[in-house]
């Protein structure tokens, strides 16, 4: 078999994964697991690990899928376009892959399980059929991610009934799946615009959608016993979101789109070392905020979309 061959397909099962983003998941689950409490059982952590890395690794590679055709045209170096891997081992793969999660949140609870089957149908209907609807796009795989936080929560399941509420000025904690919502919201948004380039009414939505997020975890910050370093992560997420998310509103150009883009994805991470200082401490914290240099490295080898 020629060598070539063989290492352009291997290659090209990785892209339709998209490793960069996987961290981001992974930073989910590790700020729900904080949410439920130090006293969830570490071995459902990895179980739910790995059914995020099944669920997600899926949706991105069905994304692919069913884009096969559009792609031809608009990404022809895209794995599917180029010959690297066929339609059919794509949908194989992402079978798969989706399966495995199912299968490894079932290890853990009854909701893990409820929770993880409702992410892969919605990352289906995703794929297939909203995502370029300016609309439903947006709020189907901000539906995903808020899902995803829920996910890392039913770690601990009697979290949905009883949990000290003490952190956040008398709401629940599972309302704090509002911020991926609105913050995945934002940034598909604003990415319908990366291959053409956008409008400037989309990069103003999306940079209010940031704000509102903003928001909302300052007001998380100020209630934490950890007040300190919440509002460092605060400041940080600021920094690194506002200057590309601005730049792409005022001058919607395809790469200050994709710029802002791969700032959003990679910055999840510090949404959730933000959630997870407020509830669990700076350690917590800035265990989440180590996996933002791993997908940074893995975005200088693989796309980010």
């Amino acid at each position: 078999m020629n060598t070539t061959i063989l290492s352009d397909r291997t290659t090209g099962y990785f892209q339709l994964m998209r490793p960069p983003n996987i961290p981001t998941a992974w930073a989910d689950i590790l700020a729900g697991y904080a949410i439920a409490g130090s006293n969830a059982p570490i071995n459902s952590l990895f179980w739910l690990l790995l059914a995020t890395t099944g669920l997600y690794g899926g949706g991105v590679v069905f994304n692919d899928v069913f884009d096969a055709e559009l792609d031809a045209e608009e990404r022809p170096e895209r794995p599917i376009p180029r010959g690297a891997v066929s339609s059919q081992e794509a949908t194989i793969l992402g079978g798969f892959l989706l399966t495995v999660g199912v299968l490894a949140a079932s290890q853990v609870s009854v909701v893990s399980l409820i929770l993880a089957s409702l992410i892969a149908a919605a990352t289906l209907i995703y794929d297939s059929t909203t995502k370029h609807d300016s609309l439903l796009g947006p709020l189907t795989m901000g539906f995903c991610r808020a899902g995803n936080l829920l996910l890392g929560i039913s770690v601990f399941p009697t979290v949905f009934n009883s949990i000290n509420l003490s952190n956040f000025s008398g709401l629940h904690p599972t309302y704090l799946a509002i911020i991926p919502i609105l913050y995945i919201g934002a940034i598909t948004a604003i990415s319908q615009g990366e291959v053409y380039g956008g409008s400037r009414k989309t990069g103003q939505i999306s940079v209010v959608l940031m704000a509102v997020v903003i928001a909302i975890l300052l007001g998380c910050a100020m209630t934490s016993a950890h007040i300190i370093s919440a509002l460092l992560f605060v400041g940080l997420l600021t920094w690194r979101i506002f200057p590309p998310f601005v730049r792409a509103a005022t001058n919607p150009q395809p790469d200050f789109i994709r710029s802002a883009v791969k700032a959003g994805i990679l910055s999840l991470v510090i949404v959730n070392a933000t959630i997870a200082s407020c509830f669990a401490g700076e350690v917590y914290g800035f265990l989440v905020l180590a996996l933002l240099p791993l997908s940074m490295a893995l975005a200088r080898l693989f796309s980010m979309t």
